[in-house]
């Protein structure tokens, strides 16, 4: 029986961990964070870091560039995880690094997954990060102005990680088959082509193409003119064909577009196709059930107002819930709201008049309408002559709620559709005049 590469090879740790930098100069990627005059290449040339949440998808060298900042700050490394550990342990690690801070050690406090802290374990880091106690390294797949306190969110930095290039990917595989203490051994080929199906298959995550290759090699025979990875082989390794699409490149954002006009085109069938792509792409739902919740004011608004709801509650399902059985949830939403009567009539309000404001529209509270707490303020004729619309006919009086000096303008027209007919209707009954 021929031997493969993995059979050569028991002991050796994964290709991903045997691969995994050691020096900052050995990093593939985040450039924009790495290069020179950018913030990271200066905290490296400094020895000195802030306390930082690493924000990115999988695979992008968060928890990499957590372990070199402590090796080369010389910090004592702590890992947790948010998935395993809880205050207690938190509080462990505030008590060991007291005392490593007398011996002039200071302590690099690494938690991954810290979106899934709560709000109390994430308040027991805040007076530690603040003091300097520890230096604190997050990584969150997740956007951390949703998942992170905003008590812990102004003491830190948060930078964003991002997938891969293609060109790093093949600079990584190249590195692989040149360097590796395993692979080096070997005459490893991968063409072009081949490569870009690595590529198309782990969409810019380093781990996932380590991976691949990895599996690749312990599954198929070494030869001595050396070992050729092919598509085939990739795909009957992996048992995928198709890729998961770059969540950060062209696919995805063609996708989601897709994805939002055929809710706007009122096409729920197209609209779930897209969907289900997403789902399968490995898409955070969380990404996909706020663009529902923006789409449901943009495209919809008071032509049924209950799809806001419906939006707002698909997500609070998704966060709730969790995969996979939240894309029941979301498919009922994209369902409905797809569905519902379209008006874009709110959406074109507000940026009418942001419009108007920012190119110099009077913004004067007239006297009649400003707030009057202070005995001072009512003797200089705050809120004077206010009709109070409840104690009307119809709750409603004629009166002038435009700034001083401004003309009435017309900034919501809302449409025939759904419930805005009879809002239109209204509004065409008592501002007749404007209407």
């Amino acid at each position: 029986m021929s031997e493969t590469i993995f059979d050569k090879n028991l002991a050796m740790e994964p290709l991903a961990a045997r691969m995994r930098p050691l020096k900052i100069e050995d990093v593939i990627g985040q450039k924009h964070l790495l290069a020179k005059g950018r913030p990271l290449q200066r905290f490296f040339e400094q020895k000195r870091f802030p306390s930082i949440i690493f924000w990115g998808p999988p695979g992008v060298g968060k928890t990499t560039l957590a372990q070199i900042i402590a090796e080369t700050g010389a910090y004592s490394f702590t890992r947790l995880s948010a998935v395993e550990n809880g205050v207690r342990d938190v509080r462990i690690v505030m008590t060991n690094a007291e005392k490593l801070k007398l011996t002039g050690v200071n302590t690099l406090l690494f938690i991954d997954e810290i979106h899934r802290f709560n709000k109390s374990q994430q308040d027991a880091l805040l007076h530690a990060v603040e003091v300097g106690l520890i230096t604190l390294i997050g990584a969150t797949t997740e956007n951390p102005s949703f998942e992170v306190n905003a008590a812990l969110l102004s003491r830190t930095q948060v930078y964003k990680l991002q997938l891969l290039t293609k060109d790093e990917i093949n600079c990584l595989i190249d590195r692989v088959i040149q360097d590796d203490v395993v692979l080096s051994k070997y005459n490893i080929q991968i063409s072009e082509e081949d490569r870009e199906f690595i590529f198309t298959l782990c969409g810019g995550d380093a781990r996932a193409a380590l991976n691949a290759i990895d599996l690749c090699t312990s599954m198929y025979p070494v030869t001595e003119e050396g070992f050729s990875i092919t598509r085939e082989m990739l795909e009957n390794a992996l048992q995928q064909k198709t890729a998961k699409y770059d969540k950060a490149g062209e696919s995805h954002y063609d996708t989601i577009s897709a994805f939002i006009k055929s809710m706007r085109g009122s096409d729920p069938d197209a609209a779930i196709f897209w969907l289900a792509k997403m789902i399968d792409a490995g898409e955070d739902p969380k990404f996909i059930a706020r663009r529902m919740i923006i789409f449901a004011s943009e495209d919809i608004g008071n032509a049924d107002p209950l799809a806001l709801v419906i939006a707002v509650n698909v997500f609070n399902a998704v966060n709730v819930i969790g995969m996979p059985e939240a894309r029941i949830n979301l498919a009922q939403g994209v369902t409905y709201l797809a569905s519902a009567p379209k008006s874009n009539a709110s959406y074109m309000a507000i940026d009418t008049a942001l419009g108007d404001i920012r190119g110099g529209a009077p913004q004067s509270v007239p006297l009649h309408l400003r707030n009057a707490p202070t005995k001072l303020m009512k003797q200089e004729g705050y809120g004077k002559g206010y009709k109070y619309p409840h104690n009307f006919p119809q709750h409603f009086v004629k009166e002038n709620y435009f700034p001083i000096d401004s003309p009435t303008k017309v900034y919501y027209n809302p449409g025939e559709m759904g419930r805005e007919k009879a809002i239109k209707d209204k509004l065409h009954s008592i501002w007749s005049e404007r209407y």
